[in-house]
């Protein structure tokens, strides 16, 4: 079986497991995910949702939040987690969307790496969820993990390379979602301190547990 067979039977396999392969971050504007991803880092995406609804009614719009007290700000979300970088970065990506982009998170991988805060990872995901590009690969943990237990990479831990090596082998038009299911498989079954290989629906075509068994 090649990597590409091996990732459709994946693919369909997580489909089947998680219909709905939606991001789990709760946000009704495009600035807001943008946003929740940041707060997300170092923190659990639980711990996001139960945190913007006060941010987002304090500050309802890009603009407000553009003029927002950065000490305040960080009162709203200290409970996330080095709360004054992302804050600062908050703060300062809500200015620039709308002094060089006129309020709107941009639509491109360029354009979003020059927001303060926003990597690569930040990027695919506004670009597979906003805007629905084909091919984005969100390398989270949980991605980087499973896909390197499925053999679907070859183990690297570095998220870029963890990210070409998907989009070679993932169909472009399920690579988002896939992120998204691997996400939700990577809590539930595969989690990092014990996966739970006898009640794993992947296990024919998890290269770790072909070998673990052998």
């Amino acid at each position: 079986m090649t990597k590409k067979e091996r990732a459709g039977a994946v693919v369909e396999a997580l489909k089947a497991l998680y219909p709905e392969g939606i991001c789990s971050l709760n946000y009704p504007k495009p600035y807001e995910l943008l946003f929740s991803v940041r707060l997300a880092a170092q923190c659990t995406d639980e711990r996001v949702n139960l945190v913007t609804p006060a941010l987002f009614a304090r500050y309802p719009t890009l603009e407000a939040l553009a003029e927002a007290d950065v000490s305040e700000v960080e009162g709203y979300i200290h409970s996330t987690g080095f709360f004054r970088a992302k804050a600062r970065d908050i703060v300062a990506a809500s200015r620039m969307l709308l002094e060089r982009f006129g309020g709107r998170v941009p639509d491109n991988m360029e354009d979003l790496l020059e927001l303060p805060g926003v990597g690569r990872k930040t990027a695919n995901l506004i670009l597979g969820d906003v805007y629905h590009v084909p091919g984005v690969v969100v390398a989270d943990t949980h991605c980087i993990r499973i896909s390197g237990k499925l053999g679907l990479t070859d183990g690297t831990k570095d998220p870029a390379k963890v990210e070409a090596q998907l989009r070679k082998v993932l169909p472009p038009e399920e690579s988002n979602d896939f992120c998204h299911r691997l996400v939700l498989h990577g809590r539930a079954v595969c989690t990092a301190r014990k996966p739970d290989c006898q009640s794993c629906a992947l296990r024919p075509w998890c290269a770790f547990f072909q070998k673990s068994a052998k």
